[in-house]
């Protein structure tokens, strides 16, 4: 069963265009990651899947868990939005709230208004939160006020915010680019974590290339608003990360995965990857 499918969408800032034709089939429990150049149409793919844009013209579509969001450039309210959780570079905690209620925010979606605006949370709920700083490693800082926390720090607890939201789908935009190798290590580390044992599907943009070899079985490349590649990140190589990058390839491609060692890259159509895989 499918987890997101966008089909023939595209998106139009004045004349620049963001979007072209882009269409994209993700499975339930995959971990893919999303690669590409500043200004490739990565962000601006995500922020249409997480439902916080809407498409150009009548053909563009979006589905979230079997169900329509948007389509012909309006949006639907369907009832499963609540189970697609997005992260970002930013990482978008309270400051001047512990990292506990930072984490708790995630039941916002399911608790009544008025015990959410008053920020009153139930024992059971306080447990869950805590279970989920464990998970992601960081159950001491839980009383911890979350500006006190490195960059990492708050990126996990942005992802322990998504586990007691429930979430069955995680996007993450471009969440270790302002993080040093270790924090980016333990982010994605955490990442794989709920894929493999969740079966979460995660969609991770990064900038980094090589967190996509070394995480995620399947990438998807764009270029100018376009989809240019889908297929296994094994067969990501160097020569064709360095025209998709330009001259930006030398500190995105790590030297530990020499081209020689990588069959070169194939354009692959979205829909027939999990057809691929089936009979390979």
């Amino acid at each position: 069963m499918t987890a997101i499918t966008v089909s023939n969408l595209s998106k139009s800032y004045g004349a620049v265009q963001a979007l072209k034709e882009v269409s994209l089939t993700l499975a339930r429990g995959e971990m893919v990651a999303l690669i590409g150049a500043s200004g490739s149409g990565k962000s601006t793919l995500i922020r249409h899947i997480a439902g916080l844009e809407t498409g150009d013209g009548a053909s563009g579509k979006v589905e979230v868990l079997g169900q329509v969001s948007q389509a012909g450039g309006r949006m639907s309210g369907h009832a499963r939005r609540g189970k697609v959780a997005v992260i970002f570079q930013q990482f978008n905690l309270v400051g001047r709230l512990s990292v506990l209620t930072n984490v708790l925010i995630g039941h916002l979606g399911r608790a009544p208004r008025w015990r959410g605006t008053l920020g009153l949370f139930n024992r059971h709920e306080k447990e869950k939160a805590q279970a989920a700083l464990a998970r992601v490693g960081i159950p001491q800082v839980a009383r911890q006020r979350s500006s006190t926390l490195s960059g990492g720090q708050q990126q996990r607890a942005a992802i322990a915010r998504t586990l007691v939201q429930e979430a069955e789908i995680l996007i993450a935009d471009e969440p270790i680019s302002a993080l040093d190798p270790s924090s980016a290590r333990r982010v994605m580390d955490v990442l794989a974590d709920i894929n493999g044992k969740d079966n979460i599907t995660v969609l991770v943009s990064l900038h980094q290339v090589e967190y996509a070899r070394r995480y995620c079985k399947r990438t998807v490349a764009m270029r100018d608003g376009a989809i240019v590649y889908d297929g296994p990140s094994t067969a990501l190589s160097n020569d064709f990360l360095a025209e998709l990058y330009g001259s930006a390839s030398e500190e995105l491609v790590l030297p530990d995965a020499p081209a020689e060692q990588m069959a070169p890259p194939h354009k692959a159509e979205p829909r027939n990857y999990q057809t691929a895989l089936m009979s390979a």
